[in-house]
């Protein structure tokens, strides 16, 4: 190149697709309570596993009924309402946490969590309906810097409510 021509603007890479992938011991009840507690849509792969059953590529003991459609047996995910979304297959292109089923209990602590921002003027609402859905208040924490509930899920995975 030389020095009177100027090099073309670098092009942003596209963003990277991404999901928050859940460890659990149920992922059709875990999506069942995250997708109340968030609001958010659970995944309709019927279709999906219907055709994959049909083709021959999807063993039947790989699948489940819950609330009377087939889901995966080991894996389900939520996505936000407004997200597109794959009309064939039932999956979500945008936000979506995905619970997989996993042999192991959970041992520790999490090392990433969720946090949930209704707003201090809704916290205890959203304390009451999230407990009646299953959750369980672990801790109210009181400091300089706020003040928030520490919780867990039905699988004891913790989250916080601000």
């Amino acid at each position: 190149m030389s020095e009177n021509e100027t090099a073309a603007p670098a092009r942003p890479a596209d963003p990277i697709h991404w999901k928050v992938v859940i460890d659990c011991a149920d992922p059709q009840a875990q999506a069942d309570f995250w997708g109340a507690a968030l609001h958010y849509t659970v995944e309709d792969n019927n279709a999906l596993i219907e055709h994959l059953l049909k083709l021959g590529v999807l063993p039947r003991e790989a699948t489940q009924e819950h609330n009377g459609r087939l889901t995966f047996r080991d894996l389900v995910a939520v996505r936000h309402p407004d997200d597109p979304y794959d009309e064939e297959s039932g999956t979500g292109l945008g936000r979506r946490l995905l619970f997989q089923r996993v042999p192991e209990p959970k041992t520790g602590k999490n090392r990433l969590h969720l946090d949930l921002h209704p707003g201090a003027e809704r916290r205890s609402a959203e304390r009451d309906r999230l407990t009646a859905l299953g959750a369980s208040v672990l801790e109210e924490v009181k400091q300089a810097g706020g003040e928030w509930l520490l919780m867990s899920d039905p699988e004891g995975n913790e989250f916080c409510l601000h």
